[in-house]
This record gives structure tokens, C-alpha cells and sequence, in this order.
């Protein structure tokens, strides 16, 4: 078991990731700002799904998640379909502009983490990446691990990680 202090070091490192989610954030599109890049990015990596869910992906409340979902729907990037199984509920689907922007930001967030770890082996960088996944399941994050290159999910102070 690691030492008091490493753990103190530990929060510190954490704390200071603050400065690169800044910087996911100043790469998002004008028109994506983080709460509706969380959206995409969760329906992108789940599928599918209801309001309800994806608000417990998000880990805000209902009011929040659906100013999200409008701003995302209001761009045609995603749709609200009528749910088959209730339907008083919706199902939130990506729509092909919606993944067309998914994609953009996919791109956008590769290029900033070339570009600032560019000093990086692949062996650290595989090694970052295997250590935060352990972090993650360590602390029981609902949302498994993206099956694509990091997101940009700049998660809002309403809620909030970065999430991702």
C-alpha cells in the first residue's frame, strides 16, 4: 500500500489535470460546447439510449441533461425517437451530422495529445492509459472504457469530471 504522502501527491496530480481538460475545451468546436460534447460522445460509445440513462452517464440531473440533449438536437446531431417499450419516453440516437461532428472531435483530441505528448514512447503513453482505466474501475466509473481514441468530454461544473 502506497505511503500517506504519495497519496497527497496523488490528489495534487489529479487537481492539475484541471489544466489539460482546459485544454480539451479550447479545441471544441464553437458550436460544441462541453456538455453537448459529453452528449455525442456518450451516445457515440453506448449507442443508443433514454433520456434517463444518459443522464445517469452524465451524472447530472434530468433539467441539465435535457438543455444538453436540445442544444445537440437543435443542430440535427442527434435525434429523439419515440420509445417503442414507453412512449412517454424518447430514445436519443446520433444522427449521421451528429457523428460527422463526433468525428471532428475524435480528430481534434488526437491531434492535441500527439501534438503535447509527441516526448512520449508508446510505452508511456500504453502505460498512462492502462493506469488510468485501473484508476477509474478503482473508483466504480459507470462508463466503460471508450473503444475509440479519448474524447474530448469536458464535463460542466454542474456535474462535474472530465469525464472522461
Amino acid at each position: 500500500m502506497a505511503e500517506q504522502a504519495q497519496y497527497e501527491e496523488l490528489a495534487r496530480q489529479l487537481s492539475a489535470v484541471g489544466a489539460v481538460k482546459r485544454d480539451m475545451g479550447r479545441i471544441l468546436p464553437s458550436d460544441c460546447p462541453a456538455g453537448s460534447a459529453a452528449v455525442l460522445t456518450l451516445l457515440g460509445r453506448h449507442g443508443d439510449m433514454r433520456m434517463s440513462k444518459l443522464a445517469e452517464l452524465l451524472s447530472v440531473d434530468m433539467s441539465v441533461t435535457s438543455r444538453h440533449v436540445a442544444h445537440v438536437a437543435a443542430r440535427g446531431w442527434i435525434d429523439r425517437l419515440p420509445d417503442p417499450a414507453d412512449k412517454r419516453s424518447r430514445i436519443l440516437r446520433l444522427t449521421p451530422a451528429g457523428q460527422h461532428r463526433l468525428d471532428d472531435m475524435y480528430r481534434r483530441t488526437t491531434q492535441l495529445f500527439a501534438e503535447r505528448l509527441s516526448d512520449w514512447t508508446d510505452d508511456e503513453v500504453g502505460q498512462l492509459i492502462q493506469l488510468m482505466t485501473r484508476l477509474r474501475a478503482s473508483f466504480g466509473d459507470c462508463r466503460s472504457a471508450p473503444a475509440r481514441p479519448p474524447a474530448p468530454v469536458v464535463e460542466e461544473t454542474t456535474r462535474t469530471p472530465a469525464s472522461t
